[in-house]
């Protein structure tokens, strides 16, 4: 699919969804495994959806942003299970499985990531896809194992605390899912020629985050919030 996802270049199929559409291009085109999150609760007499999470957990942290039912395990990129998911939960929000073949990411809070970001910009670094929420920004980076972060965050002497691992065994959430917090979008759109999107190796863009987070003029961190 030649298309960017959250970003629709024709009329969408009958009886498809912009979520749909998006985890077909992940698990098709790029090849990255996907399930669908919990979503949000119906609540009202017109069926609208709330902010609450559709999960069982009354006080559920992060609403409809997480894995259910399917558990994390069940991320596929099949292209009829894909496509059965979103067909029967349209508004499902759409899971990235990271880590193994699929990419990881680095997260940070919404406002240090829009620092983060024009800070990487400035030192000529190359980014791949980042996606946004409206609490925290996420770099998405070449897949990496527990062993080697583990390493590169040894070698570092001060990393942000504020700064969040997306590796094996963990996930995100890709637009144009809606969950608690609002609308999931894109930054920086991953690439619409038709193959894998190009990502960056973490050990780049930890280095470049750790030194614009301790080049603040006062000694503390410029990505703290």
């Amino acid at each position: 699919m030649r298309e960017i996802l959250g970003r629709r270049r024709r009329p969408r199929r009958e009886g498809s969804s912009a979520q749909l559409d998006a985890a077909l291009t992940c698990a098709t085109a790029w090849k990255w495994p996907v399930l669908p999150g919990a979503g949000l609760a119906v609540s009202g007499v017109r069926g609208e959806r709330g902010r609450g999470c559709a999960c069982p957990d009354p006080e559920c942290a992060v609403p409809g942003a997480h894995p259910f039912d399917p558990g994390l395990l069940a991320a596929t990129t099949d292209t009829r299970m894909v496509r059965w998911w979103w067909t029967s939960r349209p508004a499902a929000p759409v899971v990235l499985a990271t880590g193994g073949r699929a990419p990881c990411a680095l997260s940070l809070p919404a406002v240090a990531g829009a620092r983060a970001l024009t800070a990487l910009d400035g030192m000529g670094l190359r980014l791949g896809p980042v996606v946004a929420t409206p609490t925290r920004w996420s770099v998405l980076v070449a897949p990496y194992t527990l062993e080697r972060l583990g390493e590169l965050l040894h070698a570092q002497d001060r990393v942000p605390g504020s700064l969040r691992f997306h590796g094996e065994g963990g996930y995100l959430v890709l637009p144009p899912s809606e969950i608690g917090t609002g609308q999931v979008r894109w930054v920086r759109p991953p690439s619409s020629d038709g193959g894998e999107p190009w990502l960056p190796d973490v050990e780049s863009v930890l280095d470049a985050l750790v030194e614009a987070s301790n080049s603040a003029p006062d000694g503390g961190s410029r990505l703290t919030y």
